[in-house]
């Protein structure tokens, strides 16, 4: 089996153009990329929009109350679960 052999490396991104000036015979190098305006447009319809977030506001300023008070517990495992948990979830394909 021949040996893997690599080349050097090459910048990625934008793409770069080498072009001849007519009039100098000189080489002129730019880098272009694609512009937004000829990216294509992307229409999404109402059933994927997710809409407003269920929050109970209530809850929510008890909560707040109760942590300035001092009396809410906070429980650093319970916490950590909670986002292992959730970055899990985001994870799994649905």
């Amino acid at each position: 089996m021949p040996p893997i052999e690599i080349g050097p490396s090459r910048p990625v991104g934008a793409v770069q153009v080498k072009t001849i000036c007519a009039e100098t015979g000189q080489v002129e190098s730019a880098k272009t990329s694609t512009p937004a305006s000829a990216a294509p447009q992307v229409q999404t319809s109402d059933a994927v929009k997710g809409g407003d977030a269920p929050i109970d506001s209530e809850r929510v300023a008890k909560i707040r109350k109760a942590i300035e008070e001092g009396h809410y517990p906070v429980i650093p495992t319970r916490i950590a679960d909670a986002m292992i948990a959730a970055g899990m979830l985001l994870r799994s394909p649905q």
